[in-house]
């Protein structure tokens, strides 16, 4: 149950990033979604910025080592998905920027979204 319940928290991540890049180009259907993305995205650029480890990291591996199983193993979301989230050779530059890249695609978002609320209908 807890290698089941570390996929699902891998999952879950990954929806997050997802949220953190992509979120704010919802905002011209869901306006008040911003009350939760923007803590979001704060979160994703602090966390890149800084190079701190996300607490998901510690909490997967502690459930993949509950359940008996290895850090990645070969499983559908330890072969393609654990990837994406935690690529070999990352270093706190390559985070950085990463980071210049959370900032400027939700900037671009919310620019976005603040002239489609502008727009007259």
């Amino acid at each position: 149950m807890a290698l089941l319940l570390a996929d699902v928290l891998v999952l879950l991540h990954l929806l997050f990033i997802a949220f953190v890049m992509a979120g704010g180009f919802l905002l011209p259907r869901w306006p008040r979604l911003a009350w939760v993305h923007l803590p979001a995205a704060a979160w994703g650029a602090f966390v890149e910025f800084s190079g701190v480890i996300c607490p998901l990291t510690p909490l997967e591996n502690h459930l993949r080592v509950l359940g008996g199983g290895s850090a990645y193993g070969g499983g559908f979301v330890e072969r393609y998905l654990l990837p994406v989230l935690y690529p070999e050779h990352l270093t706190l530059a390559i985070q950085q920027v990463l980071g210049v890249i959370v900032v400027a695609v939700n900037l671009a978002a919310y620019a976005w979204a603040w002239r489609a609320r502008r727009r007259p209908t």
